[in-house]
């Protein structure tokens, strides 16, 4: 009988363990989906190198890691806000993640190239983003909430001029569209091109924030932008489009003059 409540004790840790390590999973699969986990990784990764730094005796990177822990976190979080979130969202994303998997579907590509394409020759403004890794679930909340598949009648539609969610972003996530008449963050950083008008410096503020693909029609020269990780590819081609889409690094791809 002795030996059986002595055994218990551990029995207890083993469930507590357990208990933690589910709420914890729960917590980082919640998070998964939002840049908070990227900004999590971020500051893990800071964390890591102070820890690091102590272990080898680096007492310069340890007194500066120190110091910035100790007084710089809140005057950065204030003074340098857009720019340690962005920061520390590109931190935590993968860059070995070139893949855009959940548009994997040609089906779904051509519905969104001849969108596009129509969108052009009809001179109509529009931004549509295409979630990837990052979720774009908060950004669904400014706008007007939308279950249906992608589709290129629907997709014009939802730019005509003079319609209730023309000046929105339509947000894309799969072969989903999950919103339209979303309002997205404005870029923070200095825009050296002047004639950059509201959606490209939207398309720029949410390409900084997340890794979402994001495509801008001209509602003035009809011509067609990707934004993504912060850059802008101005004036490409459908087939630039069509390869971004596919999963083509956008980095790489011909066609436009850049940021």
């Amino acid at each position: 009988m002795d030996a059986v409540f002595s055994f218990l004790p551990g029995l207890l840790d083993l469930v507590q363990i357990l208990i933690v390590a589910t709420a914890f999973y729960y917590v980082l699969r919640f998070l998964a989906r939002t840049r908070a986990i990227q900004m999590l990784v971020g500051l893990l990764v800071l964390a890591a190198t102070y820890f690091v730094a102590a272990l080898l005796n680096l007492e310069l990177i340890v007194a500066i890691l120190a110091q910035l822990f100790d007084f710089g976190v809140i005057a950065a979080i204030i003074v340098f806000h857009p720019e340690l979130r962005a920061a520390l969202a590109r931190l935590g994303q993968s860059r070995m993640i070139r893949f855009f998997n959940r548009l994997e579907e040609r089906e779904v590509v051509e519905e969104l190239v001849e969108a596009v394409e129509r969108l052009t020759r009809a001179k109509i403004g529009a931004i549509i983003a295409i979630e990837r890794d990052v979720g774009l679930e908060e950004y669904a909340e400014t706008g007007t909430r939308i279950h249906a598949r992608v589709g290129a009648d629907l997709l014009v539609s939802l730019f005509a001029p003079y319609g209730p969610l023309h000046d929105g972003a339509v947000l894309i996530e799969g072969d989903t569209i999950i919103a339209a008449g979303v309002i997205l963050p404005l870029t923070q950083f200095p825009v050296a091109d002047k004639s950059l008008g509201t959606r490209h410096r939207a398309a720029l503020g949410l390409s900084e924030e997340t890794d979402a693909l994001v495509i801008v029609v001209s509602e003035e020269t009809s011509q067609v932008s990707l934004a993504y990780r912060g850059r802008l590819s101005r004036n490409v081609s459908l087939e630039t489009v069509r390869d971004a889409l596919a999963g083509a690094p956008v980095d790489t791809l011909p066609g436009g003059d850049g940021r």
